[in-house]
């Protein structure tokens, strides 16, 4: 793992400033961490705030911009008030990485960094193509980074809580493709897996769907039947006091968009 991080502390080192966008997921959290403990640069972390951000990404990026005091700036990146990202297209989040990397450059000097690691170039990521026009970097791919390195990285550098984290794309990727976006609909999301996480803590992935047919919940470890039953039942409800229609519980499928119905990324 050292020879990793040197071959990134190698590429920190080209610039003397850099800004790096931080989601709160661990890619983005790590890579921050490292900047800041290992980089001779000036290092700005900028997070974005927004419906479609989990509570608890942002509340982990602010603690950790605390307790090893980063520059830390919290922005509006405005993706809200584009309606190319709010219809919700296939590729969505080539509008809202858009509008992120443009937000971050207006206030940053040097160049913008992101989380991205040579896994995600093998997926469908209309973001990299909003990062490419907007020049934002790739320290992990640099370095020849993936995945499974940064997660045995945090481990090294004895980050636990970064090292329990599962996948985390943003709450818009719950949303089949062609549903307009709503923020009250990603407050629900929210709301769903978080309720759904504190009940069943041993379960890693948790997703909340909104599709053509009704609300599901995804889980990637099937508990005993009364359980399923129980949290069934508590769904039900909770849809129905919102308006919404409960459609069931299946197994957790990965994906960052709805395209025909089929999860992708």
């Amino acid at each position: 793992m050292q020879l990793k991080v040197d071959k990134l502390t190698a590429y920190f080192d080209q610039f003397e400033h850099f800004s790096i966008a931080v989601s709160g997921g661990i890619d983005s959290m790590l890579l921050a961490y490292l900047a800041n403990r290992f980089a001779k640069a000036k290092v700005k972390s900028v997070h974005a705030f927004s419906p479609a951000v989990p509570e608890a990404a942002y509340q982990r990026v602010k603690h950790y911009g605390q307790l090893y005091d980063w520059d830390l700036e919290v922005i509006n990146a405005g993706e809200f008030d584009d309606d190319n990202y709010l219809n919700n297209p296939v590729n969505r989040c080539y509008y809202c990485k858009s509008n992120l990397y443009t937000r971050i450059a207006e206030r940053s000097q040097g160049m913008v960094f992101s989380g991205t690691n040579i896994d995600d170039l093998d997926d469908y990521r209309p973001g990299l193509k909003a990062a490419e026009e907007q020049e934002v970097k790739h320290p992990y791919v640099a370095a020849n980074i993936n995945k499974s390195d940064i997660y045995n990285i945090a481990k090294f550098y004895g980050l636990s809580d970064l090292h329990a984290l599962p996948a985390q794309p943003c709450l818009a990727s719950r949303v089949e493709t062609g549903i307009k976006i709503d923020a009250d609909d990603l407050g629900f999301i929210n709301q769903v897996e978080e309720s759904t996480r504190h009940a069943l803590p041993n379960v890693k992935n948790v997703r909340c769907r909104i599709t053509q047919q009704g609300t599901y919940l995804e889980i990637d470890t099937m508990p005993e039947s009364e359980v399923v039953e129980r949290l069934s039942t508590n769904l039900a409800a909770l849809c129905a006091k919102d308006g919404r229609i409960f459609s069931g519980i299946r197994t957790y499928q990965k994906g960052s968009a709805f395209i025909n119905g089929v999860t992708h990324g």
